[in-house]
């Protein structure tokens, strides 16, 4: 506890109020708040998790399913079991570098509120000294103008005089017995402050940590695809998940997931300035975000899918074997990625995107080419720089081997056809989660999936498609006639999957 009298004074300044402090009582009594910091995101990723596989394991949503449950077993090369074991190794080390970081951070305290918005509502009142001298410079009497106007707007003229109230002055005795002005604030002066205090300063600060985190992921994630060490060594661990789905977001090499995300996370709370509890919920937002993209559904209705175009189908376009070195941005907004040319150009190019695609549009009229489930326009392949990926296509000297069949679907010509050669190239460098055998295998399915969707309705407009003729019937087509297994048997946990 601290308890604090204000001595300092500024000349015809209102005066700062006294304040006593207190420890901040925890968010849910009685555990500790640095303690809830590191609970909150690891419940927040199984929780959401867990819906999506309940979502999954009933099969509510099909229509718009960004991939079949069949995908999700045949083309991982990575078993449910391993994808949990180092989802945990990964919030260990974050649990214990959070543990670290809660240490160096004082305790939060309460009581000092009215005091800081009273600071901030000080600043507002110094501000208004520049206004006479900034009145003479355009060749008015700030004197002149007050005056006219103080009888019919007192206010005003106290700012036009550069924040003197005279109004706005009590007059007291002080301890000599002799009479002392002391100036107040105004009642606009008090309210900007109380909202510079509980809402600017705080949305700044989570402006910033989403800044912060969004580059240092941008660039750190960039450089493990355009470095073939770095892939084959740590991140080609994350990509033997073709086909995503939510609780495996934090599928990483154990280096990579404390480079990426527990480091990033960690420099954005400390650069940004939060306290506790703001941490708290910037953790759990970002985990929150992280599993939805990663959910495998392009949910029309789902807010975070809806309040920025970095959401579930475009990271899924990274996680394809055509799209895998585009798309790096993560996980908030797309900004790095459409400054520096590294977004998907090739439209929805894919069958199992188009399903998604008219059921999205069905749902909310308002989706069209450029605002599809890549967010992206095909058109833009032909126009658009082709840096960075512009020596893709010759350096692609495996995928040149491979005949055109089995590098499907097939990328507009242009920049999404370096992309794709690219990130192909990407897929077959990496000898343990891909191969040749990963293109084949989705050049088949894709052949697959087209040829359903075509004769499932795909020749129909999206307002004559019946989610259970159409969509649920394609999935299950699709299911029984590629694995000859039910979606339930799919969906469940396949521990020799490889």
């Amino acid at each position: 506890m601290a308890n604090f009298g204000m001595n300092r004074t500024y000349v015809d300044l209102p005066p700062l109020p006294s304040y006593q402090t207190t420890l901040q009582p925890p968010l849910v009594a009685p555990i500790p708040d640095k303690l809830m910091t590191l609970i909150l995101p690891i419940a927040a990723y199984w929780g959401l998790s867990m819906l999506f596989h309940w979502i999954d394991t009933k099969d509510y949503f099909p229509q718009y399913r960004l991939h079949t449950p069949a995908e999700v077993s045949s083309r991982n090369r990575v078993s449910r079991w391993e994808v949990v074991r180092d989802v945990i190794i990964q919030q260990i080390v974050q649990t214990i570098v959070g543990w670290l970081l809660g240490m160096t951070e004082p305790d939060d305290l309460v009581g000092k509120e009215e005091y800081d918005i009273a600071v901030w509502a000080r600043r507002i009142r110094m501000a208004q000294r520049a206004i006479p001298g900034m009145l003479a410079l355009a060749g008015l009497d700030a004197g002149g103008l007050a005056k006219n106007l103080n009888p019919s707007h007192p206010v005003l003229a106290g700012v036009v005089r550069g924040g003197h109230y005279s109004t706005l002055e009590t007059t007291s005795a002080n301890s000599g017995g002799l009479a002392q002005s002391t100036a107040e604030f105004t009642a606009w002066e008090k309210a900007i402050a109380y909202a510079s205090y509980w809402y600017l300063i705080p949305a700044i600060q989570y402006g910033i940590a989403i800044l912060v985190v969004d580059t240092w992921q941008y660039f750190l994630h960039r450089a493990m695809h355009m470095n073939k060490w770095l892939y084959t060594t740590f991140h080609s661990r994350h990509h033997r998940l073709y086909v995503p789905y939510a609780y495996g977001a934090l599928y990483n090499h154990p280096f990579e997931g404390f480079l990426l995300d527990t480091l990033g996370a960690s420099v954005a709370y400390k650069l940004a300035g939060m306290n506790t509890r703001q941490g708290m919920w910037f953790f759990t937002a970002s985990t929150f975000k992280t599993v939805d993209d990663h959910c495998g559904y392009a949910l029309p209705w789902d807010p975070l899918q809806r309040l920025t175009s970095n959401n579930a189908g475009y990271h899924d376009v990274h996680h394809q074997s055509w799209g895998i070195k585009t798309n790096f941005s993560q996980p908030f907004f797309t900004f790095w990625d459409r400054m520096l040319g590294t977004v998907w150009t090739g439209g929805d190019v894919s069958a199992r995107y188009e399903k998604a695609r008219l059921a999205a549009q069905k749902k909310a009229d308002q989706l069209d080419d450029k605002t599809a489930i890549t967010h992206s326009n095909a058109a833009d392949s032909a126009t658009d720089d082709p840096r960075p990926y512009q020596d893709e296509k010759k350096n692609a000297t495996g995928l040149s081997a491979m005949p055109l069949r089995y590098q499907q679907p097939q990328a507009p010509q242009g920049k999404a056809e370096l992309q794709a050669a690219g990130s192909r190239q990407q897929v077959l460098d990496d000898h343990n989660g891909g191969g040749a055998q990963v293109l084949v295998q989705e050049a088949a399915e894709e052949k697959e999936a087209r040829s359903l969707l075509k004769c499932s309705g795909g020749r129909r407009t999206a307002s004559s498609l019946s989610q259970t003729d159409s969509f649920k019937g394609l999935r299950e087509r699709v299911t029984g006639s590629l694995h000859g297994r039910t979606g339930a048997a799919i969906i469940g946990v396949d521990s020799n999957r490889r």
